[in-house]
C-alpha cells in the first residue's frame, strides 16, 4: 500500500506547477522536497499514520485541481483591495519583494551599507 501512495505523491509532484517568480517560497518545490524526505526508502518506506497521509494527499490533490474555487465561483477577479490575480503575482515576485526591502531601508543603512564595503586597497599600507 506504501508503493502506491508513493506513486500518487509523485504524480501530484509531477502535476503541481512550478513558479519561478518566486524562489525560495514556491509551494511546488516545497512540496517536492517534502515528499522526498518523506518517501526516502521509495516505494518501500514505512507510513506511521496511513489514515492522515492519505488526508494530507486528498487536500492537495483538491488545491491543485481547484476543487474549492470551482465550488464557490467568485463574482469577480479581485480582491477587496481591486487589486488583480496578476498584479498580486507581480508584487509578490521574489524580484520585486528584494525591491520593496531595498527601499524600506533607511538613509542611514543604505550609507552604512556603502561605507562598509572596504575597497582592496584599504587594508594595504606603504
Amino acid at each position: 500500500m506504501a508503493a502506491t501512495r508513493y506513486r500518487r505523491f509523485l504524480k501530484l509532484c509531477e502535476e503541481w506547477p512550478r513558479d519561478d517568480t518566486k524562489v525560495g517560497r514556491d509551494l511546488g518545490t516545497y512540496l517536492r522536497q517534502r515528499v522526498a524526505q518523506t518517501f526516502r526508502e521509495g516505494e518501500s518506506t514505512q507510513i506511521y499514520d496511513p489514515v492522515k497521509c492519505d488526508q494530507m494527499y486528498e487536500s492537495l490533490v483538491n488545491i491543485n485541481t481547484n476543487f474549492y474555487k470551482n465550488k464557490y465561483p467568485r463574482l469577480t477577479d479581485t480582491s477587496f483591495t481591486g487589486v488583480t490575480v496578476e498584479e498580486c503575482r507581480m508584487v509578490l515576485a521574489t524580484d520585486n519583494m528584494k525591491q520593496m526591502e531595498e527601499m524600506k531601508k533607511g538613509m542611514w543603512q543604505k550609507l552604512r551599507a556603502k561605507f562598509a564595503a572596504k575597497s582592496p586597497d584599504e587594508g594595504i599600507k606603504e
